[in-house]
């Protein structure tokens, strides 16, 4: 269907979708704030007094790993002491950023911070030593390389296992981690995304036919992704030969204060708009009203009104014997 001048305008001023202005990098910086608010602390709390068991240097594997947020949140949050953290990302641009904002962190930490080769990274202080090791690839060519190594004592996966067919790949995952390794697998989303104020007739098919595009998404091929990822686990973590140790609600809610949002979140919410335009503007929905509910969704965003909740999950396992 062809855009109208005046749709097209204003899909420029309100999605921003014709400029180079909406990075996934930003947005993955963004939503840090959001993420540390909504982890699950009892969830955390349980990690901590499972990994108090285990034997120094900790050996970590972080799958889908992004710009390295995880990481820097378990060294603000005191996990790690002595480390090697192995951080795994498909998209090049996003690893790169890693070695940046550790060194601006270890600064303001007075951790010293050195380079080792192309992709390595080591922060020391007088009590920690943290040994980063990058990799940009994909995950499955990762597990094909690694698998039945069993080298890692804890696996990591940040709002990243609704992106991939969980039930086919976490027994491959799990030939990665060392007897009764430990799993920790954060803000998996599950099936429920709301918007306030409800501003249009439209609201519940735009989220619904939202969430049908997750459970549609076809990469290489394959089924990858699912929008009930949370709840799933459940039963994929014991089908895969795990147990469970803790689970518990992580939901992101962005809200504005006297009309302001904290931090970047609201270019976060901006992109969360925008992942839902590219998602269904090749979909049977017609294309004027789709734009005019983006367009005011935005325009909330810009005065400060508008409210976002999505229900997600953390749970956290441990390989069975």
């Amino acid at each position: 269907m062809e855009t109208s001048g005046l749709i097209a305008e204003t899909l420029f001023l309100w999605d921003m979708s014709l400029s180079d202005q909406y990075s996934y990098v930003r947005y993955l910086a963004a939503k840090k704030t959001v993420d540390d608010r909504s982890l699950n602390r009892h969830v955390w709390n349980s990690l901590v007094s499972a990994l108090s068991c285990i034997k120094d240097p900790l050996n970590i594997l972080e799958v889908g790993a992004g710009i390295g947020t995880m990481l820097e949140r378990m060294l603000e949050w005191g996990l790690l002491r002595n480390a090697v953290y192995t951080a795994i990302d498909i998209d090049r641009s996003n690893i790169v950023e890693v070695p940046y904002r550790l060194s601006t962190w270890a600064e303001m930490n007075k951790f010293d911070f050195k380079v080792d080769g192309d992709d390595r990274l080591i922060l020391t202080d007088i009590n920690h030593q943290i040994i980063v090791d990058l990799k940009a690839i994909d995950i499955f060519k990762f597990i094909s390389r690694e698998e039945a190594s069993r080298k890692w004592d804890l696996l990591v996966s940040h709002a990243f296992l609704d992106l991939i067919d969980v039930g086919a790949t976490l027994p491959s995952l799990f030939s990665l981690l060392k007897p009764k390794g430990l799993l920790y697998f954060t803000l998996n989303f599950d099936g429920l995304t709301i918007f306030q104020p409800d501003i249009h007739e439209l609201d519940d098919l735009i989220i619904s036919l939202y969430h049908k595009t997750m459970d549609q998404r076809m990469i290489n091929g394959k089924s990858s992704g699912d929008a009930k990822t949370g709840r799933h686990l459940f039963c994929q973590l014991r089908k895969a030969g795990a147990e469970l140790l803790d689970a518990g609600s992580s939901d992101w809610v962005v809200f504005p204060t006297n009309n302001e949002y904290l931090a970047d979140e609201a270019y976060f919410l901006h992109f969360i708009i925008h992942t839902i335009y590219t998602a269904l503007i090749d979909r049977k929905l017609d294309e004027r009203r789709l734009s005019e509910w983006i367009r005011q969704r935005h325009s909330q965003i810009e005065q400060g009104e508008l409210i976002y909740i999505a229900h997600q999950l953390d749970l956290l396992g441990r390989l069975l014997e």
